[in-house]
């Protein structure tokens, strides 16, 4: 591989001579050959977001030669155009912090920028990735900042999602409303539910999962940027700050604004672990419903069998005609996933110490990680299985009319040992509650008949003899 040699202020490195990377990001290369990821893709604009925003606000305070500056813009321009993605190349799990990424961003931009300004890359006389890339800028606030624009340009689509998800589910609550069956707790029979209000349920979860999700905007809205290495905002003027916040809102489209307190903002995960965390809520409840789905849709002959999944492949390679509830079990592995980043983001958040949290790479990349696929999973589950989801009508009705859980309507009546005894004879003679009521002339036929009745069981109040 054909090299070239650039300097840092260790010494002398080699580099790919294609590469627009410099000397500090090809000894992260080396250093970090750890999982074989690159960062992603949202971190990776909304690094190169702030560099541009830096330019452009360094410029407008005079600190930035004007040449200098549009070249850094222009070049930042083409890389969140889609250029040069390749050369960000630091594997998440690097040094603390983030410099080596940091690093990768101000030496691709530097080398790109100059370039466009008619020199070799590597020329850093011209133009420097410290001096120039990353002008009143730290690690320690580009990074948190970073952080906080890529969870915001993630959530939009995964609210969307679970938006989609949830109309899915209460599409479905509509049309199963009519739909009588058993309920269950502790997978035993209980009393009466209809079909439509277990989807509507779920599509109530789904709302306020999303609801949590959308409750954490705030935080993450409010930007460190400009608080440099320790929160002081040494070596950033403030027309500098008030500048990155205005050039960073028209950027992204985010209203924005100054933390009140950037010490806070450098040291404090909280907003992300708070989003881990409403993360980490929406993977349970999701999961929990693709194991009733997949216990609903269990059999067919020797399961429940009340509601039919969408067939989407083959299910075994042996079994010839088997299908298997795919989607449901892709959806609790991604879940499982969700919940394991979570627990990473938990320890990594109240690992910073003093003025710095140092785990911030570990963070960043769970939580884009997460995201991408929850928002993955959630859009093929809706499309692949909800919106496909049939309910067996016959199956529900058998299982109503076998439930033990209907004699509970007779306890009001006559009493509950006397139901708890009939539900027991039922059990073991195998006969309907009704039968063994009208053998013991307990009720009236035409009074355990008003009482009976299923429809009257699945709303609030007493059923009226």
């Amino acid at each position: 591989m054909d090299t070239r040699i650039e300097k840092d202020s260790m010494g002398e490195m080699t580099v790919p001579v294609e590469a627009y990377y410099g000397a500090q990001t090809a000894r992260a290369v080396h250093n970090f050959p750890i999982s074989g990821l690159k960062p992603h893709r949202s971190f990776v604009w909304a690094t190169v977001v702030i560099k541009k925003c830096a330019a452009r606000a360094n410029m407008g305070t005079g600190r930035l030669d004007m040449e200098i500056g549009g070249a850094i813009v222009a070049a930042a321009d083409e890389l969140l155009a889609g250029g040069l993605a390749d050369q960000f190349v630091v594997d998440p799990f690097q040094a603390g912090a983030g410099t080596s990424h940091n690093m990768n961003a101000n030496e691709v931009l530097a080398n790109r920028a100059l370039e466009l300004m008619g020199h070799q890359r590597g020329d850093f006389a011209f133009l420097h990735p410290n001096d120039h890339v990353n002008m009143a800028q730290s690690t320690n606030d580009v990074i948190p900042t970073a952080i906080r624009l890529a969870s915001l340009e993630m959530l939009d689509p995964l609210l969307e999602a679970l938006d989609g998800l949830e109309l899915a589910l209460a599409a479905k609550a509509k049309e199963f409303d009519h739909i009588l069956k058993s309920g269950r707790t502790h997978l035993q029979d209980a009393v009466p539910i209809r079909m439509g209000q277990e989807f509507g349920a779920y599509a109530a979860a789904i709302r306020k999962n999303r609801e949590g999700l959308e409750a954490c905007i705030p935080n993450l809205l409010e930007l460190g940027i400009g608080g440099t290495a320790v929160g002081t905002g040494l070596n950033a003027e403030p027309a500098y700050i008030t500048a990155m916040i205005e050039e960073l809102t028209i950027a992204t489209g985010f209203p924005l604004t100054a933390s009140p307190d950037l010490f806070e903002a450098m040291q404090n995960m909280d907003p992300f672990l708070a989003l881990s965390s409403a993360l980490r809520r929406t993977a349970v409840n999701l999961g929990r419903i693709a194991n009733d789905l997949r216990l609903l849709a269990s059999g067919p002959r020797t399961g429940l069998d009340e509601i039919r999944l969408p067939a989407i492949q083959p299910g075994s390679s042996i079994m010839p005609g088997k299908i298997n509830p795919s989607m449901a079990e892709m959806t609790n592995m991604v879940c499982f996933q969700v919940m394991g980043c979570d627990q990473a983001v938990m320890l990594a958040s109240q690992a910073g110490q003093l003025e710095l949290n140092v785990m911030m790479p570990l963070i960043s990349w769970n939580l884009a990680f997460s995201m991408e696929i929850l928002k993955n999973c959630v859009q093929k589950f809706t499309e692949s299985c909800i919106r496909g989801i049939e309910a067996n009508e016959a199956r529900c009705r058998r299982y109503l009319d076998d439930s033990l859980g209907l004699v509970t309507v007779l306890a009001p009546y006559i009493g509950y040992n006397a139901a708890a005894d009939i539900a027991k004879e039922s059990v073991h003679s195998g006969r309907s509650i009704r039968e063994i009521v009208s053998e013991q002339e307990l009720m009236a036929p035409e009074d355990l008949d008003k009482i009976m009745q299923p429809e009257h069981l699945t709303e609030p109040g007493l059923p009226k003899q």
